[in-house]
């Protein structure tokens, strides 16, 4: 029994090491997509933010234009944040924001006809080139396996954002919290 409940502590504490690693990749992978996507786009004015608030409105289901709400809801940011990137995008006219008709409170946003122009003609060959780029030695299949895995965890990161924030550990768990830190803190930079 001893030796099973050794187990289950040393695989925890692995899964916790290879978690930090894992999400500390995911924070290189996201500056990364910022600082290189906003390069191979900057030509056109936009940062990697505009270009996902493009993408947004560029969708069939979105010719009509979507409500902030929707919009923030789905790039998953804040209303907030999206409000100013909108006002900067309205100001280089590449976006419209009017009253929704269904709802005087809120504001409908469009890509404006500038905007189309952008996003067709110049961003999305770029884009196009940029995704060749980085994913240059993955097969389809690399991709495909790839994507299952992202949104199966961005499902489970939505389920801890709906449930308030992340849990706290098992009140039972005999882990050392001090352990646990320093395999946080050690494997940060691998």
């Amino acid at each position: 029994m001893n030796q099973i409940m050794q187990t289950d502590k040393t695989d925890r504490l692995a899964k916790i090491e290879l978690a930090n690693r894992l999400f500390f990749r995911l924070y290189q992978c996201a500056n990364m997509l910022h600082k290189t996507g906003t390069r191979a786009v900057e030509a056109e004015g936009l940062t990697t933010q505009q270009w996902a608030v493009l993408g947004a409105l560029s969708r069939p289901e979105a010719q009509d234009g979507m409500s902030v709400g929707d919009l923030a809801r789905y790039l998953m940011v804040s209303r907030q944040n999206l409000s100013g990137l909108i006002g900067r995008m309205e100001r280089d006219g590449h976006v419209a924001s009017a009253p929704d008709g269904r709802d005087r409170r809120s504001r409908l946003i469009t890509m404006t006809e500038h905007g189309h122009k952008v996003w067709n003609e110049l961003a999305q060959p770029k884009i196009h080139d940029y995704y060749e780029q980085v994913l240059a030695d993955f097969s389809i299949n690399d991709i495909v396996h790839l994507l299952h895995y992202l949104l199966k965890m961005l499902g489970n990161m939505e389920r801890v954002d709906l449930a308030g924030g992340a849990r706290e550990p098992d009140a039972d768990a005999d882990l050392d919290a001090g352990t646990t830190g320093a395999a946080s803190q050690q494997t940060t930079t691998d």
